[in-house]
């Protein structure tokens, strides 16, 4: 572990802690998904992470060359504040990136708070992502979905607060007629960044207020060639460089796994997606899958006779020979990148030839990717570049 109290923010290590080089367009999703307070709980890698090992799993992305790492939070144990600052602590160069926090569920003061903090306490290397939600994980809890105009708002009064304005605004993030941070940040402002799948609206979103987007997981390359041409098209209506925006796509990668660990990772995920009416339908339909094969699965008996939701009722494990056996082998496989590290680079390549500026791993582990990022960066495409 490095002496944090010798290191400035972003300042280099010592010789002790050899780092990779790193590599510009290549990142890694930490504890994506559920994740336990037990570390005995779950026999695999992959089955499940604690809070304390996706700390250390940022340590191992620092290490082997990553260029940033992105944690979706979880109301319960997954507070993304929290890890991404224990990470921000052992690392000096790790870019550390929100993906996705919810501006309905915090104070616009507080989200502001959260990026100039981390910025003044680890350097100019967060990245603040923002995403609306999704209508299931809130009902019940008095949340309400972040509409497109308020996660324009959230951006905006972000960007404002840094600088030291004093912000007056009714609308969907609350009601205040002179926020303002008593103590400004006088660095550089963090990007911000939009998460989804950027149709229409999101799309114009993101072009008239956001740095970057990060696509949804378990998409296709031709899912990803539509955003893009969404968001640049957006861009050109109001004369923006869509070159100014950086298109991140996540992708689960299964490099050298035996088949249980790849397909839990794979199938099992992509069940507890396409399980959810509203975000199922409209991931099914960026992919262009069939929405009869879907319902099918959401009939499956396991699914239907469980009393809460799949994904809330199984492990992801627990769910690939029952409803995951109706899922088309091939729908994984062309939205993920599984097999030897050499097939994983061209299943990631697509993603990059069909308009993302970056990829990231997704399901599985740094460590587990060690020998995959290498194989990237040794690809001809990153040679010629």
């Amino acid at each position: 572990m490095q002496d944090t109290d010798t290191l400035a923010p972003g300042e280099a290590r010592s010789g002790r802690d050899e780092l990779a080089p790193v590599t510009p367009d290549f990142s890694a999703y930490i504890i994506a998904g559920a994740v336990s307070s037990d570390p005995d709980k779950f026999q695999r890698e992959t089955e499940g992470r604690t809070p304390a090992q996706g700390i250390a799993d940022g340590v191992d992305a620092e290490r082997l060359g990553f260029r940033r790492v992105f944690i979706s939070e979880r109301w319960d144990l997954k507070q993304a504040d929290v890890i991404l600052a224990g990470i921000g602590a052992l690392t000096t160069r790790l870019e550390l990136v929100t993906g996705v926090i919810v501006p309905t569920t915090r104070h616009p003061w507080n989200v502001a708070a959260l990026g100039a903090t981390m910025q003044s306490c680890f350097g100019p290397r967060f990245v603040l992502g923002l995403g609306r939600g999704e209508n299931g994980a809130f009902r019940g809890m008095g949340i309400e979905m972040t509409q497109f105009k308020a996660m324009v708002d959230s951006a905006r009064i972000t960007r404002r607060i840094w600088a030291g304005e004093s912000v007056a605004y009714s609308g969907q993030l609350g009601e205040f007629d002179a926020l303002q941070a008593h103590e400004a940040y006088h660095g550089p402002q963090p990007p911000i960044w939009f998460a989804g799948f950027c149709h229409a609206k999101g799309a114009a979103a993101v072009a008239e207020a956001f740095d970057g987007v990060i696509l949804p997981p378990m998409i296709t390359p031709d899912a990803t060639a539509a955003a893009a041409g969404r968001i640049r098209q957006a861009c050109e209506r109001i004369d923006r460089d869509p070159a100014s925006i950086r298109i991140v796509q996540p992708v689960v990668t299964a490099p050298d796994m035996d088949e249980f660990e790849a397909r839990s990772i794979s199938t099992g995920r992509l069940v507890t997606y396409l399980q959810y009416p509203y975000y199922g339908d409209v991931l099914a339909k960026a992919n262009g899958w069939d929405l009869d094969v879907v319902q099918k699965m959401r009939e499956h008996p396991q699914l239907t006779s469980a009393p809460r939701m799949g994904d809330l009722t199984f492990h992801r494990h627990q769910m690939v020979e029952g409803p995951g056996s109706v899922i088309p082998w091939s729908w994984v496989l062309d939205c993920s990148a599984i097999g030897t590290s050499s097939e994983c680079v061209r299943s990631l390549q697509r993603f990059i030839d069909a308009g993302a500026d970056e990829v990231t791993t997704y399901g599985s582990t740094p460590r587990q990717n060690a020998k995959l990022i290498e194989a990237w960066r040794e690809r001809p495409e990153a040679v010629r570049g």
